[in-house]
């Protein structure tokens, strides 16, 4: 009797899971062509890859596509119960950890953009030109991959040659050999997110003063870039709670493994796959030259299917 309750709740256990993995397929493929709708017209008009926080906003885009491309790649794998060998598992883990740092790191980019925009505008022009945007890019990358690198070195250190030769379903805490390293590898992460809410919080600070002191158009364009300070803060704090999720998975798995699976799931919906495609699209839509450009984008293919 009690294999058989054993075997029907296997049975439940997989077909929920089924009807989640669909789910999951069905999201991504949304979010991936909303992104590939909003970052089209970023490419039709030089005004939108010749402007710093356009330029920035294309790269949160296309970093968030490949985070959602590489998670459900890995989620298909790990249900399905296909391995791998490490070396590969490797090269696609700390790509999706370096570009789960660029995110955030590059919407603190554009924070501060917003803060030179405002705060210095006689000083926006030089700071902010596209030259120094491809520069601004390669520096974000460059401190995003400072994580993986130290993760990274831990794990070489750790481990034989043999272990990278090895076949297991692909996931980023195979290479987190000892519990030392998870609390490195968090130790980083809060430290990166505790210096961009100090940029932001000083950002919007900044701003502040000026929107007060601030009158008739000069006073609404502030308020305005105000408000986009405080996306990317709330942005960020997705972010954030995305880095606190594996703490309340574990502390769950010890206690029950169906919760665990709910759990797991509810974070991956609500902090992996929705901020990764609500957060741009509102950003997009709030700004009135993409909006306009997005639209005459959507409405002109229409007509032309039509016609």
């Amino acid at each position: 009797m009690a294999d058989n309750s054993s075997l029907v709740g296997g049975k439940s256990l997989r077909r929920q899971i089924n009807d989640q993995v669909i789910i999951v397929q069905i999201l991504v493929v949304i979010f991936l062509c909303i992104n590939f709708l909003l970052i089209v017209p970023f490419f039709k008009k030089e005004c939108f890859y010749t402007t710093t926080r356009y330029i920035l906003f294309a790269v949160t885009l296309l970093s968030d596509s490949l985070i959602l491309l590489v998670t459900d790649i890995l989620l298909i794998l790990s249900y399905f119960q296909f391995t791998m060998p490490l070396g590969m598992c490797i090269i696609l883990c700390f790509t999706l950890y370096l570009y789960f740092v660029v995110t955030p790191v590059t919407l603190t980019a554009m924070t501060l953009e917003r803060y030179v925009a405002i705060c210095m505008p006689l000083r926006h022009a030089e700071l902010c030109s596209t030259r120094s945007t491809m520069h601004c890019i390669l520096i974000i990358h460059g401190l995003s991959f400072v994580p993986c690198i130290v993760i990274l070195s831990t794990l070489f250190s750790s481990v034989s040659i043999s272990f990278y030769t090895q076949f297991k379903i692909c996931s980023i805490e195979i290479f987190l050999v000892h519990a030392w390293q998870d609390h490195l590898r968090s130790a980083i992460n809060q430290f990166y997110f505790l210096i961009m809410c100090i940029i932001i919080l000083f950002s919007y600070v900044k701003i502040m003063k000026v929107a007060k002191a601030a009158s008739g158009e000069n006073k609404k364009s502030t308020w305005k870039g105000l408000r986009t300070v405080i996306l990317h803060g709330f942005q960020l704090l997705l972010c954030l709670i995305q880095l606190w999720c594996p703490f309340i998975e574990t502390a769950v798995l010890q206690t029950d493994f169906m919760l665990f699976v709910q759990v797991r799931y509810f974070n991956y919906m609500m902090f992996g796959l929705v901020p990764r495609c609500l957060s741009p699209l509102i950003y997009g839509l709030r700004d009135e030259k993409f909006f306009l450009e997005l639209k005459s984008y959507v409405f002109f293919g229409l007509y032309k299917r039509n016609y």
